[in-house]
């Protein structure tokens, strides 16, 4: 069984998602189980067309391509329930069907266990 990792995206700036991706993609490269979490200051990267907005920063991965690794290799993304009144966001503005919306002590129980945790 591959070790667990977390990975949480509590900001709206480039300075938050870049880094929860590449290392998110990065524990995909290493096998682990990696769980993410976009918390209420970070959800709006879950939003359709708030990634396509950053762009690719210079001389950064490009941040789409990051993200549809995360969701193509069948790890798990989790936006917290408390971001939908929070920031006004319906399941229907997220950006792909498979994002699931868990409150937080489910997510932490699925990955009860994780050998690391990185919070940015």
């Amino acid at each position: 069984m591959a070790e667990k990792m977390i990975v949480v995206c509590n900001g709206d700036t480039s300075a938050s998602i870049m880094p929860a991706l590449v290392f998110a993609t990065s524990g995909i490269a290493l096998d682990y189980e990696v769980h993410c979490i976009f918390i209420p200051a970070g959800a709006k990267w879950l939003v359709k067309g708030e990634l396509e907005k950053l762009g690719t920063p210079k001389g950064m991965p490009d941040p789409l391509y990051l993200f549809n690794t995360l969701m193509d290799m069948g790890k798990k993304v989790v936006l917290c329930e408390l971001a939908l009144e929070n920031k006004d966001i319906t399941p229907e503005d997220l950006r792909d069907e498979r994002i699931k919306i868990e409150m937080v002590p489910p997510f932490l129980m699925d990955a009860e266990g994780a050998v690391q945790t990185f919070v940015f």
